[in-house]
């Protein structure tokens, strides 16, 4: 029988899949797209992925905690059903892929410009390969050490403090911004990755399943808690104005840190977050070999694994540039963002009709 994920292990699991690359831009996208007092935005984008978790709660339950692809089977077509597959595949896949290589670009542009990125890039393949091998549970306990390894450095927003000043927020309310719609799209794509808590179903444990469910809302929670606090700091340190101006305001930030002992300690800094990054990307993957796997059920993990990283690695050669990664990201941000909220309606749907189904057979 496989082990079962705690509740405080997805509280976790959830958080840190969220948390990712999305993070070095996110107070400018608020000042660009929101104007100021941008932060604001984060509360309807932390209501909105409530009630799409609200939703990935309701599959659970009317599903009684079982697999997501049992529940399709038992009465969608396999030949509808493989083509899905082969997008949800596609989709998670790359997706995974692009922050990957977003994170390489930005920490060869720091701290190695004359070396191939590619190397870097085949270096967090290869952590990302030995993770997914060792399974959901391991990898979970692997996750919730990378949350102690970084949540430290929440704490060093208190050393802005002093600088810190509520002037510099304004008494109006989101003035100064454009494109809302499109700024409301690339916020909300800092909350992705609780999608993916719908594939942990066969790995809850069905006596607390009520727990491992508000766990799920627990760690998306914190992350708003993370998102409002690094956004007030920013904006109380920088101002809406020239935050629209700063590239990776997180970076800049990190820069004003200097200690007598060492130097250019944000780039250390960045290095911790490869941790934040390599969970997202996993757990992408993860999502991507789980779904693949219902076409190849006899395919050994690790072969199947060994094939799709090296399909991910060699498309992530095509964008060069951040500026290009950057754009593949937001596309397939829409796409991602799309099967967050369709894909428990339509289990819903399913489900629904099985009842109906089995009910009036009954």
């Amino acid at each position: 029988m496989p082990e079962k994920l705690s509740p405080f292990h997805i509280a976790i699991l959830v958080y840190m899949t969220q948390s990712g690359i999305v993070i070095f831009t996110l107070p400018r996208s608020l000042a660009d797209y929101f104007g100021t007092n941008g932060w604001l935005v984060i509360i309807p984008c932390l209501l909105l992925s409530s009630f799409n978790i609200y939703l990935i709660n309701l599959v659970f339950r009317l599903g009684k905690g079982r697999s997501i692809f049992e529940i399709m089977e038992q009465s969608v077509p396999k030949g509808i059903l493989y083509p899905f597959y082969v997008c949800l595949t596609a989709v998670w896949l790359v997706f995974g892929c692009m922050i990957g290589k977003k994170y390489v670009l930005l920490f060869q542009m720091l701290a190695f410009p004359t070396t191939n990125p590619m190397l870097f890039k085949l270096a967090i393949d290869v952590l990302a390969f030995m993770m997914l091998i060792k399974g959901i549970y391991k990898m979970s306990n692997a996750v919730t050490l990378f949350f102690w390894m970084t949540i430290w450095m929440f704490g060093l927003l208190l050393w802005f403090f002093p600088s810190f000043r509520w002037a510099r927020f304004t008494p109006f309310i989101l003035h100064g911004g454009h494109d809302q719609v499109k700024g409301a799209v690339e916020v909300y794509a800092a909350y992705l990755g609780y999608e993916l808590s719908i594939l942990l179903f066969p790995y809850v444990n069905k006596s607390k399943g009520k727990k491992s469910m508000a766990a799920i809302y627990a760690g998306n929670v914190f992350l708003s808690f993370v998102y409002i606090c690094l956004s007030l700091i920013c904006f109380g340190f920088f101002g809406p104005g020239q935050l629209k101006k700063l590239l990776y305001p997180v970076l800049d930030l990190l820069a004003y840190i200097q200690l007598p002992f060492i130097e250019r300690l944000e780039n250390l800094l960045y290095g911790f977050f490869l941790f934040l990054v390599l969970v997202t990307v996993v757990m992408y993957w993860w999502a991507a070999q789980l779904t693949i796997q219902r076409i190849v059920p006899k395919m050994k993990t690790p072969v199947l694994l060994v094939i799709l990283l090296g399909i991910s690695y060699c498309i992530s050669f095509v964008p060069k540039t951040l500026d290009q990664v950057n754009v593949w990201i937001t596309n397939l941000g829409y796409a991602v963002t799309g099967i967050a909220f369709v894909l428990p309606l339509l289990l819903i749907m399913i489900l629904l009709i099985q009842r109906k189904g089995g009910a009036s057979h009954v």
